[in-house]
């Protein structure tokens, strides 16, 4: 394999610079953040991203990491101990592979991170992006690329519903997983417990007051990329708010993300014109088939976001039939890897140590 380096022309940067001085910003409907993302707070990320970000520094600093592109994938890979089964960390949206990074560094055996169809420099997947056909594709790089025959995998959100797939896919292959949300069954028997109904209801809330993102890019995802496709104060306005709001930073954004995490995020997704292909998976939601019950072993560090404090392990147990750690910490929100690598890294190494080869 050929590795490759993030090397981003010097006119693309200049080009994203003037586009931020130009920013034309909203008139506040509504104080701060109660109306979407607050417009001084933008104003003032937008300046720190023209301004003082550094890219070149963080260009470095990633590919710091050897990265490769094959069979239309990115990836990441940290080779470590060839004796033990490797895990795949797959992220979600509006995400990358800089979310998994912490973790990464945290773990002692090889590990891959896989870029999601669409997203940075993977390709779009040619047929609709369902979760299944992701798991394909990460299968084929874990075994026809990188010659794994047994390995973990972990992932949150679009990830961690992948991981279910890789293991009702390849159970002879995947020896657990790991996951941050879930795991979701494919439907809900009856009886349906108290505390079940409980989450059920409050599920239904937050798809009320938090539910417009989806809404839109799952029918009208063009609509929605030609504007921040266009304009990366636009871009950063769409993103921003989701990790604010779906992470455990209590309204201070910056108490989980600081500004060069921030505006990396936002380069990467502008430098490779992937917002648009990134709301495939939500776009082809329609295209995903019930998922079977999970057997092989599986791990839930369950995140804290929204109403997820709210969900009973029994849900968990209705869509996997061998749980064999299950923690609902009091911190750590959607973007799990990246809030609390230390948690989840101490949660993963001794869920794969449980299970050994």
């Amino acid at each position: 394999m050929d590795p490759f380096r993030i090397a981003v022309p010097d006119d693309v940067l200049d080009e994203l610079r003037a586009r931020l001085r130009r920013t034309r910003f909203a008139t506040p409907t509504a104080p701060g953040w109660q109306a979407g993302v607050d417009p001084a707070y933008l104003r003032s990320l937008v300046s720190y991203w023209a301004e003082e970000f550094d890219w070149r520094r963080a260009e470095a600093r990633l590919n710091g990491y050897p990265q490769y592109v094959e069979a239309g994938t990115h990836f990441v890979h940290l080779e470590r101990d060839p004796s033990r089964p490797p895990v795949l960390l797959t992220h979600g949206w509006p995400s990358a592979f800089t979310e998994l990074l912490p973790l990464a560094e945290l773990l002692d055996v090889d590990v891959v991170i896989a870029t999601l169809p669409g997203f940075l420099w993977s390709e779009a997947a040619e047929g609709p992006t369902t979760r299944a056909a992701i798991a394909d594709r990460f299968h084929r790089l874990m075994t026809d690329t990188l010659g794994y025959d047994r390995y973990f995998a972990f992932g949150g959100d679009i990830g961690g519903s992948v991981c279910g797939w890789l293991a009702t896919q390849y159970p002879e292959h995947v020896a657990g997983v790991h996951v941050v949300h879930g795991p979701f069954p494919a439907e809900y028997a009856e009886p349906i417990t108290a505390a079940e109904q409980v989450w059920l209801d409050s599920d239904d809330e937050r798809g009320e007051a938090d539910g417009g993102y989806q809404a839109i890019i799952g029918t009208s995802p063009d609509t929605v990329a030609s504007a921040l496709l266009d304009s990366p104060a636009g871009l950063a306005a769409f993103i921003i708010e989701k990790l604010r709001v779906w992470s455990d930073c209590g309204g201070d954004l910056e108490s989980r993300f600081d500004r060069d995490t921030l505006c990396t995020l936002l380069t990467l997704y502008w430098v490779t014109d992937s917002i648009g292909t990134s709301f495939r998976p939500y776009f082809d939601g329609p295209h995903n088939k019930p998922r079977p019950t999970i057997t092989v072993p599986v791990a839930v560090t369950q995140s804290q976001e929204w109403n997820m404090p709210l969900f009973p392990r029994s849900i968990a147990e209705r869509a996997a039939s061998d749980i064999r750690r299950y923690l609902a910490p009091e911190r750590g929100g959607h973007f799990m890897a990246f809030e609390e690598p230390e948690l989840v890294a101490a949660e993963l190494t001794a869920f794969m140590a449980g299970i050994g080869q």
